[in-house]
C-alpha cells in the first residue's frame, strides 16, 4: 500500500485529540510536523534529542509510517522509547488508538535502546493526564 504522508497525518492528529494531547502540542503536529515525546506526562520537542529524532525518521523512511508521538521509559527489561504511529495500511487506521476505561492502546514501535533485538511493533498500554502521555504496559 501506498498511503501519503498527508493520509496518515490526518489519521495521527486524530489520535493525538483522541489521547487527549496538550492542544499546542496538536497545533505544532499539525503545522510544523513537530512531534513531542514525552517523559512521565510532561512533554519535550523531538528535535531536542538528535538521537530519538534520528531514530524517528529512520523508523518511518523505513516503514512509510508516521510517527505522531513518542513515550519514553526506564524498564526491568531497558531504557525504552515507543513511537506511535499510524501505519501504512488505512485498514490498520481503525486500530491506531484503542480507548478502554482509563487506558488507551496504540500501536508502536518500541525501541529498546539498551537491547537493540528487543526492539518491536506492537501495542503499547498508555495513560493520559495533563495533557502529556505515559506507557503504563
Amino acid at each position: 500500500m501506498n498511503t501519503t504522508k498527508e493520509q496518515r497525518k490526518e489519521i495521527a492528529i486524530k489520535a493525538l485529540k483522541q489521547l487527549g494531547i496538550f492542544k499546542p502540542y496538536i497545533d505544532e503536529f499539525e503545522k510544523n510536523d513537530t512531534v513531542c515525546f514525552f517523559e512521565r506526562f510532561a512533554g519535550f520537542w523531538v528535535f531536542q534529542e538528535p538521537e530519538i529524532e534520528a531514530k524517528m525518521k529512520e523508523i518511518e523512511k523505513k516503514h512509510n509510517c508516521t510517527v505522531f508521538a513518542i513515550t519514553h521509559e526506564y524498564t526491568e527489561f531497558g531504557e525504552c522509547y515507543s513511537f506511535l504511529l499510524v501505519t501504512d495500511y488505512p485498514e490498520e487506521w481503525n486500530d491506531t488508538i484503542v480507548k478502554d476505561g482509563d487506558v488507551s492502546y496504540a500501536f508502536a514501535y518500541v525501541w529498546n535502546k539498551d537491547v537493540e533485538w528487543c526492539s518491536e511493533f506492537g501495542s503499547v498500554c498508555l495513560a493520559s493526564r495533563f495533557g502529556g502521555l505515559v506507557r503504563v504496559a
